[in-house]
């Protein structure tokens, strides 16, 4: 009897805390999002530098994302596939950027390719100016966005099992077409998974953004600015708009995850 009281008790306080949590994480965007989404969603027909910045936002961030998995999963494979001295620390390297304050990282980016460091001045003698630029952008959005997409690669290929191309390489697969026939369809989804995963952070990046690039103005940092200049009503509808921007990536990757006839959506 007293066991069964305390399982009751021991539930109602896990359930309290549990909505407590659940509360504190969805309120402040519920009350952004019903504060500021009709007025965001209305000036998107009004406002072009709203729209403008929602644009290159959308656009950096898939340019940032394409580089991250083309750049990305032959590291990623290797470092799930092979055993090698320096593999904990590459990959500890490689998941660094995850624990930089990210107006850190932007200043890091603005040293190694700033228009006094010597890549940068070279890239700017050629004709490519990287901070103050959309290049800029897309620099700091790779910069911190990237790990994520690693970390969730690595894992995709960890659990392909790899006697499935130990058969492929019998039957006189060399191991590029092993990868490429065997391997990566069955990675495929993970891969997707985190290349969305990767995407959404570069969409919501700001600190290494605003430090490397100001202008031009992607969302995040059109929010900020207009936060500072004219306060929190004109801030508002920017906010919430990327708010619901953000919505986009989180339905494909539940979709992703989720059977469609399990109602996770």
């Amino acid at each position: 009897m007293a066991d069964r009281a305390l399982y009751r008790l021991a539930s109602v306080v896990t359930a309290l805390v549990a909505s407590c949590f659940l509360l504190f994480l969805a309120a402040p965007v519920g009350q952004l999002v019903s504060a500021a989404g009709a007025r965001g969603l209305a000036e998107l027909g009004s406002d072009p530098e709203l729209r403008d910045a929602l644009a290159l936002t959308a656009v950096t961030a898939t340019i940032a994302t394409v580089a991250g998995v083309v750049g990305g999963t032959p590291i990623a494979y290797l470092i799930a596939r092979y055993a090698f001295r320096g593999r904990a620390l590459l990959a500890a390297v490689l998941d660094l950027p995850l624990l930089i304050p990210h107006p850190v990282a932007g200043i890091a980016l603005l040293l190694a390719l700033g228009r006094q460091s010597p890549i940068g001045n070279a890239l700017l003698a050629a004709g490519f100016r990287i901070s103050g630029s959309r290049a800029g952008i897309i620099c700091a959005m790779l910069f911190v966005s990237a790990p994520l997409y690693l970390s969730a690669a690595r894992e995709a290929f960890a659990r392909v099992d790899p006697r499935y191309e130990a058969v492929a390489r019998t039957l006189g697969d060399p191991a590029w077409r092993a990868f490429r026939r065997v391997t990566l369809p069955l990675a495929t989804r993970g891969l997707v998974a985190a290349a969305v995963v990767m995407w959404a952070r570069a969409v919501s990046e700001f600190g290494a953004i605003v430090v490397l690039t100001y202008n031009p103005k992607v969302v995040s940092v059109l929010s900020y600015d207009r936060f500072t200049s004219y306060g929190l009503p004109e801030a508002l509808p920017v906010a919430a708009v990327l708010v619901l921007l953000a919505l986009v990536p989180l339905t494909i990757l539940r979709a992703l995850r989720y059977e469609r006839g399990a109602g996770d959506f």
